[in-house]
């Protein structure tokens, strides 16, 4: 993707990856509540990808590829973080919904039942349902909410990590895993099947025989789950 010159052929660069926005963009959306736009979400991917062609060293020892998707998907987290979509009520319920879940786990000593968690709250299993889906619409992956805690780290993939920043990375990743394998087996497999195998909503519910509905309630329930051990 160069010119005769030894330059980046720009609009090559573009043309080619103009794509990978859109793959990006849908894979994030499946991910979100129906009213964010995909159309936003392109929007936002493209301005990281002009960005990307504009920061990018050739001799940082990173692909442009690998720097333009971490700039992209970077580009579009920004601009998620900018809305607020969710209602004040929905943010205070969702607090109250960990406070009781991390204050239960720990007299229990194990991953609480929903039934459990709803008698802790002081509401019916269709309340707490209705809560998970509710609250269930403010959240991106996991890793991202943990680095959102400390700051997003920068995403030119072409400069070096310094040691503290490896080694916080690194914790930061190994206390995620430790939080997800003490999941109850179900949402373990719910994790796995939506932010490894990435499959959608609908496909997840299949594999557990149960509703898309339902699997947003249990995606909510595992996030919540592990804010309460990561905190």
């Amino acid at each position: 993707m160069y010119t005769a010159q030894g330059t980046i052929n720009r609009d090559a660069l573009l043309e080619e990856h103009l794509p990978a926005v859109r793959r990006q963009a849908l894979s994030l959306q499946v991910k979100l509540p129906s009213g964010i736009d995909l159309d936003d979400l392109i929007q936002a991917g493209t301005i990281g990808l002009l960005d990307a062609m504009q920061r990018f060293d050739p001799n940082a020892g990173a692909s442009f590829s690998t720097f333009a998707n971490q700039r992209i998907r970077g580009a579009m987290i920004d601009e998620l973080r900018t809305r607020d979509w969710l209602p004040r009520s929905v943010r205070r319920n969702a607090r109250l919904l960990e406070q009781s879940l991390r204050q239960l786990e720990q007299r229990l000593g194990r991953a609480a039942e929903e039934r459990e968690i709803a008698a802790e709250m002081g509401v019916s299993l269709d309340e707490y349902h209705r809560l998970l889906l509710d609250t269930n619409s403010g959240h991106l992956l996991p890793f991202e909410e943990i680095v959102a805690e400390s700051g997003e780290p920068e995403a030119g993939a072409g400069a070096p990590a310094t040691p503290f920043s490896a080694l916080v990375d690194h914790e930061q990743r190994e206390q995620l895993v430790t939080a997800i394998e003490q999941l109850p087996e179900r949402e373990k497999l719910l994790m796995a099947l939506y932010y490894q195998e990435e499959l959608n909503l609908k496909e997840i519910g299949v594999v557990l025989g149960v509703t898309e509905s339902r699997v947003c309630q249990l995606h909510s329930q595992a996030i919540k789950r592990l804010r309460t051990r990561l905190v």
